[in-house]
């Protein structure tokens, strides 16, 4: 049956030299399986990159599963790619390529490494997928490189979709995304929220892995609907004015047998090398960057969601498993560079080229590393020596916070540099504070589990987290739970406990992330100058004795100021004098000890005037009731 399968025109000369080159970043318009009509005939095109493969054939409902019905056609040019055209076939069908290698007589049968959609696991196929959208996103595009610039405010609300909400008579069902779009939308908003930051979206055949093992590196999971399904929510998020940042996972992938280990009978997209080739932790396979083809695949991938889905940015994940060929190995278990080093060049140059592909064709876009070491100049621009990211997760930022949080406020005064060391190196990159999700996992507990103290003084200290995460030096993330108080460990199977905000201790909790959050995206002095170190000033750094901090943050405009303080004992401090930039009365725009928020209701009735009594290096002075276990934050009447 040879004749069901038309050969498909052979690609560009420029297309085959991009491609040869690692620099195609646009394979997804010529690899995959495409709809659409051959000679006024209507039917779908395929193209797989199979270089050791003797054969590749089509298998599908369409045909059976019979492995010679619909034989593919080598491309005879050099590239290892196979193509055909198969007359009446369309979307929704499913199919994959049997693949019988040139070695040893391997012979398997492979999802579709570029497929754009997929069955519902634990199925395995891949599916023909249509990916037409009409969008309604045009002015949030229009506004996106002003609304994700430097000095924007920038807060991500991360969610796994999974298990953001379930529906009660259906709790071990995943909603889809049509039934998540309304009420995520309208709590996002709500909080005030600029982004919503999706763990991997990408088809992955185990659902325990958060998605962090994938196999659709072009594919939506099916478990939240089709692809427009999909596009719609990022859509309806967009016509909110809220942007999506998207979870992408370029550093390792799982070796399912239908997936893309030993694809073509030889190990095609990971290392050949058995010290590199799985990573020790993880159990998974390691691309190989040093192959041109594959670092094209990755490329593509990561532009295809920029493009295809608007997702307005990428979150590398495990960007350090990336950068050092020793990570997680002994000695004599890793391959050095051709320098005699640990640094993996392959890496370094992907990521460079990738950041720059991307950004050149969609500037404003964010770029985001989760990179939990100090590799320098991970946010400056390739040229200059970096990896060319637009911001880094700040992990030591988050390691310190939560290790001081953590503490009996009586110890706090002997661990006073976990609050303050961040300050040293706040500015050595654009940094994102993460409380994110791997922090509630792995019997770490709730971010409200791990606070010390009584009920009162566990909420009190995480509301004073809280206030820290949103007005410390750089942009925000807070994992989905965190925003309410969510008291279990985050379980990836099961929904939040929505039910607590019935409890007012829970509701105060919501309606102090709410306020935090939108105070941090409207006071300018709160987000202008994250990246500038001229944007923070330490007023009372060195109080360990009372655990009291005290900063100036700025923003562009003269005079624009916000004066934060963070009593981090259950002692209430009066009276404390801080000094102050300018004369006249300073309004409390935040007392995370406010009644509402379930706090004792001290604090200093709404402002304070400014005393001309010089102190901590400032013409001013207030005179401040510190509440216990609580953040303020006062500006100047007028701003």
């Amino acid at each position: 049956m040879t004749d069901a399968v038309l050969p498909l025109a052979p690609l560009s000369e420029f297309d085959r030299h991009l491609f040869r080159e690692g620099t195609h970043f646009s394979l997804a318009s010529v690899l995959g399986a495409h709809p659409g009509a051959l000679d006024g005939e209507r039917g779908t095109a395929f193209r797989v990159w199979a270089p050791n493969a003797a054969r590749v054939s089509l298998l599908g409902d369409f045909n059976g599963w019979h492995p010679d019905a619909h034989p593919l056609h080598p491309a005879g040019d050099g590239t290892g790619l196979f193509s055909g055209f198969v007359p009446g076939l369309g979307p929704g069908e499913r199919y994959k390529y049997r693949v019988a290698s040139r070695h040893a007589g391997f012979v398997s049968d492979r999802a579709d490494p570029v497929a754009f959609a997929a069955e519902h696991p634990p199925g395995t196929a891949s599916r023909v997928a249509d990916l037409s959208y009409t969008w309604s996103d045009g002015s949030w595009l229009a506004e996106r490189g002003s609304r994700q610039s430097r000095e924007a405010p920038v807060s991500c609300y991360e969610v796994h979709a999974g298990s953001w909400r379930r529906d009660p008579s259906e709790p071990g069902r995943p909603l889809s995304w049509g039934e998540l779009a309304d009420p995520l939308v309208d709590h996002v908003a709500d909080l005030g929220f600029t982004h919503v930051e999706l763990m991997p979206v990408m088809e992955h055949p185990f659902y325990p892995s958060w998605g962090y093992q994938c196999l659709g590196y072009f594919a939506p999971t099916a478990r939240h609907g089709a692809p427009q399904d999909l596009m719609r929510f990022i859509d309806r998020l967009h016509q909110a004015g809220i942007g999506v940042i998207l979870d992408w996972v370029p550093s390792h992938f799982p070796t399912d047998g239908h997936g893309l280990a030993f694809f073509d009978g030889t190990h095609l997209y990971e290392h050949a090398h058995p010290l590199q080739r799985l990573h020790p932790e993880w159990g998974s396979a390691v691309f190989n960057l040093g192959r041109n083809e594959v670092r094209a695949f990755l490329g593509s991938s990561a532009r295809f969601w920029v493009e295809r889905y608007h997702a307005d940015g990428l979150r590398v994940d495990a960007v350090a498993s990336m950068l050092y060929l020793d990570y997680g190995r002994r000695p004599g278990e890793w391959v050095p560079n051709v320098h005699g080093g640990r640094e993996s060049l392959e890496a370094v140059s992907f990521l460079r080229e990738l950041n720059h592909a991307v950004l050149a064709a969609h500037p404003g876009t964010l770029m985001c590393a989760e990179e939990s070491t100090a590799w320098p100049l991970v946010t400056r621009p390739p040229y200059t020596g970096g990896l060319g990211f637009s911001l880094k997760w700040n992990m030591g930022w988050m390691h310190d916070s939560l290790a001081y949080f953590a503490r009996d406020p009586v110890f706090r005064r002997y661990h006073h540099g976990e609050m303050t060391f961040s300050t040293a190196y706040a500015w050595s990159e654009d940094y994102v504070l993460p409380l994110s999700h791997d922090e509630v996992v792995h019997m770490k507990g709730s971010l409200l589990d791990r606070m010390p103290g009584d009920d009162w003084q566990r909420r009190a200290n995480l509301r004073l987290l809280l206030g820290h995460l949103f007005t410390h030096p750089g942009k925000k993330l807070l994992f989905m739970g965190g925003e309410f108080g969510q008291e279990a460990e985050w379980n990836f199977d099961a929904s939040l406990d929505w039910h607590l905000l019935a409890d007012e201790r829970h509701a105060g909790i919501l309606r102090f992330t709410r306020d935090a959050a939108r105070l941090y995206r409207d006071l300018p002095a709160l987000h202008e100058r994250d990246h500038d170190p001229g944007g923070f000033a330490w007023v009372v750094g060195g109080d360990a004795d009372q655990s009291v901090f005290v900063h100036l943050r700025r923003g562009a405009a003269p005079g624009a100021a916000a004066l934060v303080v963070l009593n981090a004992t259950p002692v209430t401090r009066h009276p404390y004098r801080v000094g102050v930039p300018c004369p006249g009365r300073w309004r409390e725009v935040l007392n995370s000890d406010a009644a509402e928020y379930g706090g004792s209701g001290a604090g200093n009735l709404g402002g304070v005037p400014a005393e001309p009594v010089p102190s901590h290096g400032y013409p001013q002075s207030l005179v401040l009731v510190l509440p216990p276990l609580a953040c303020l934050v006062l500006v100047p009447e007028g701003a």
